[in-house]
């Protein structure tokens, strides 16, 4: 027999707290039944039927574990493509601190969280490019996208669909992931400046690999801060950067993928991990374990009986 807890110091204050005061009451008794000159021995049969409904009650408390079964348990893994989008947009703090450092964050949240996954880290602004290929060492996607910055480019754009086009083909093209599950995560505000080709969508459809989209700002936006100004347009106004929720919601649609919003709070990251699991993923790990059940109820339920006798039955305490 096993035991899932052990006794702790309000434990041991309650057993000595029901001793004290039952060996206050039995002396008390006899004290009485001495002053009346009769005998108390009837107290001693309700002594060792409250003890004994006492020590399984503490049995029951100690969560005792028998009858051992095993069990398969299995760990799976997937393949997955991390687009983080790099533009001058991500620095917009309607995200607190940004955008783009709520997405670090994000990211190594994810490693911890789906911890039997192989990742691979993509940049994306005007052009885009690897940075890290898929690997199961989730410490160096910690650090790589830990240095991650945004980029400033002349245009200023981002090209969103060259940089899923590009995790396609190194999902496909790696013959590890040829039998894995596979999937590409976007973590963007959705300012894309180029339209996505529907048959490069159709692909993503056909090999079975969903596009799950992470949106990242709001719709009231934040300016973006350059130097001591903000970045301006050609009129000199002020650039007001917003979250593009139609057009990720759009891809995400059209990969049958999921769209995610990025939240205060870390619901986000449970959505896009249970998401995840739901995926079939690879057989990582698989081993038989054996597992053995607290059966506390047993002692519990013997307590109950025995504490109904302590009510039903009654003792003459005193003989006169």
């Amino acid at each position: 027999m096993n035991w899932l807890y052990s006794f702790s110091t309000t434990e041991y204050l309650f057993i000595g707290l029901f001793m004290c005061l039952y060996a206050f009451y039995i002396w008390r008794t006899f004290r009485l039944a001495r002053q009346l000159g009769t005998t108390a021995w009837g107290v001693v049969p309700k002594f060792f039927l409250r003890s004994s409904y006492l020590i399984l009650l503490l049995i029951a408390l100690l969560g005792p574990s028998f009858g051992e079964a095993s069990a398969d348990l299995m760990t799976t893994g997937r393949d997955v493509f991390l687009i983080v989008d790099v533009s001058r947009s991500m620095d917009a703090d309607d995200v607190v601190p940004t955008r783009l450092e709520r997405v670090k964050y994000d990211v190594q949240q994810l490693c911890d969280t789906l911890a039997a996954d192989r990742f691979g880290l993509i940049l994306s602004s005007t052009e885009s490019f690897v940075l890290s290929p898929l690997t199961a060492d989730h410490d160096a996607i910690r650090q790589s996208v830990r240095d991650v910055r945004t980029t400033v480019s002349p245009t200023g754009g981002t090209n969103l669909c060259e940089a899923i086009e590009l995790a396609r083909q190194k999902l496909l093209t790696d013959p590890s992931t040829r039998q894995n599950a596979k999937a590409i995560v976007i973590f963007s505000d959705g300012e894309n400046f180029n339209t996505c080709d529907r048959t490069a969508m159709a692909r993503l459809r056909t090999f079975r690999i969903p596009l799950v989209t992470m949106g990242v700002g709001t719709e009231g936006g934040a300016s973006i801060r350059q130097g001591r100004d903000f970045i301006r347009d050609a009129d000199k106004q002020i650039v007001r950067s917003r979250l593009n929720r139609s057009f990720l919601q759009r891809l995400a649609l059209e990969t049958q993928g999921r769209y995610i919003e990025v939240e205060s709070q870390d619901q986000h990251i449970d959505e896009l991990a249970s998401y995840m699991r739901s995926l079939q993923g690879r057989v990582v790990d698989q081993q038989q374990v054996a597992v053995s059940t607290n059966k506390y109820y047993y002692f519990v339920l013997a307590a109950l009986v025995l504490i109904l006798f302590d009510l039903i039955i009654t003792v003459r305490t005193f003989r006169l």
